[in-house]
């Protein structure tokens, strides 16, 4: 299979993701392309292989496949992980998400309202993958009705480092003058 390969029947898929565990190291990078390629017919498939690798290096392929194929994986990728307690799903998963950039943040965030707090870590560091883009929406939910949520709101920006910490900072300030 080439990453131009218009046919993504499940069998097709199915042969790709196979080819990501391929000791070619151009076979595995062609596969990557040909699911992002594939898009949308791809996610469920990625996300069940992911969940099923057992070593980091097949997860890493599978995350990287998951990232490029973009924003279709946000929802099923985020239901999968409130469903799939594996810490290693969730990190690799995590790290697929962080790669979405500006569209994964709100859904991310909204994540964050779950009562599993191992989850909402890992919606944290995906969120401090994306860095700036996420620091002004996440400020904006500092002042969340939801305290879980303003919790990590606060955690997340602190945990950014100087991205987070400046808006947070003067959202600190801005209140105070309030």
């Amino acid at each position: 299979m080439t990453p131009d390969t218009p046919d993504n029947d499940k069998e097709s898929i199915a042969t790709l993701i196979g080819q990501l565990d391929d000791p070619a190291i151009d076979n595995r990078h062609n596969a990557v392309l040909a699911l992002a390629g594939i898009g949308s017919n791809a996610v469920q498939p990625l996300i069940q292989s992911l969940a099923g690798a057992t070593e980091d290096e097949r997860r890493w392929y599978r995350s990287v496949a998951l990232a490029k194929v973009g924003t279709p994986i946000i929802v099923p990728l985020i239901a999968a992980m409130k469903e799939n307690p594996d810490r290693e799903f969730r990190r690799y998963a995590a790290a697929a998400l962080g790669e979405l950039g500006e569209a994964a943040v709100e859904p991310l965030i909204e994540g964050m309202a779950s009562e599993d707090k191992e989850l909402r870590g890992f919606f944290s560091k995906a969120l401090c993958r994306i860095g700036k883009p996420a620091s002004i929406p996440l400020t904006r939910h500092l002042s969340d009705a939801d305290e879980i949520i303003r919790s990590c709101a606060t955690l997340t920006l602190w945990q950014m480092g100087e991205t987070g910490l400046t808006p947070l900072l003067e959202k600190l300030h801005d209140d105070k003058k309030a």
